[in-house]
């Protein structure tokens, strides 16, 4: 099964792809950017939450998505641009981003709120050292997992 396949198959109903991450870190603003390549281009609510994305339960919920779609840097040890579908148990054990409240702690709140289905998208950063540039890895995966949810998200 590929990644278009398992990505497909979890991208239900009314979807919302949320980006998160800092722009000024490197490759932390992937999420961010993500959702800026979307815009406009994919049947789906697009919300950039920065670094903070509990600050945006509110607005989250408000979209009463089926899926969420959560799109950030992790560092799940693998190499600078690769992707994968992250579990919550990587998640809880500390790969996956810079937030200041576990992420883990985040999703189980929207869930018992009533949130959708939450999907974690997680892409390896190079750097994430404040004032750097996105890394060519990282760009370059962006460029194509952009076209694969246009074509999932049509």
């Amino acid at each position: 099964m590929t990644i278009f396949d398992d990505l497909g198959g979890r991208l239900k109903g009314r979807v919302l792809v949320v980006g998160a991450g800092n722009p000024l870190r490197g490759d932390d603003g992937a999420g961010p950017r993500l959702v800026e390549m979307l815009t406009g281009k994919v049947n789906a609510a697009l919300l950039d939450v920065g670094e903070i994305p509990e600050a945006y339960t509110r607005r989250i919920l408000e979209t009463r998505a089926d899926t969420i779609l959560f799109v950030d840097a992790a560092d799940f040890g693998a190499q600078p641009g690769d992707f994968a579908l992250l579990e919550e148990e990587t998640i809880a054990a500390g790969h996956a981003g810079t937030h200041q409240l576990p992420l883990t702690l985040f999703f189980q709140y929207l869930r018992e709120s009533g949130g959708g289905e939450i999907v974690v998208l997680g892409i390896q950063p190079q750097s994430i050292s404040l004032g750097t540039p996105m890394s060519a890895a990282v760009s370059r995966t962006l460029a194509s997992l952009s076209d694969l949810l246009k074509e999932l998200l049509k």
